[in-house]
């Protein structure tokens, strides 16, 4: 049994668990932190991003909406896309990859 657990991710960007087909990984971001400084693209694989603590601005295909703690946003291959924590406390999310992003236990 492969079990994980989100608060024990100690980067702000951590791989949990990888298979052959699915990946899951939390990323933490600080007051004004950002997924990326530029428009992220996943070629291959679609991300479901699972807001648990904090806001976060979403900006996906140009459209932009402000995430609170419950939503979940899906973004597709092929997609730009960027997260960015616009409040004053940490923002924290659960993402999961379909097929595998990064490599297994990559850490930002």
């Amino acid at each position: 049994m492969n079990v994980a657990h989100l608060y024990d991710a100690k980067a702000w960007f951590e791989v949990l668990q990888t298979s052959k087909r699915t990946q899951t990984a939390v990323m933490t971001l600080s007051s004004g932190g950002q997924s990326s400084e530029e428009m992220n693209v996943h070629k291959r694989s679609d991300q479901v991003l699972l807001v648990i603590e904090g806001e976060v601005h979403a900006e996906v295909d140009g459209e932009k909406r402000v995430l609170h703690a419950g939503d979940v946003c899906l973004v597709e291959a092929g997609t730009k896309h960027r997260f960015e924590n616009i409040g004053r406390k940490r923002a924290l999310t659960f993402n999961v990859y379909t097929p595998s992003e990064y490599a297994p236990n990559e850490k930002g």
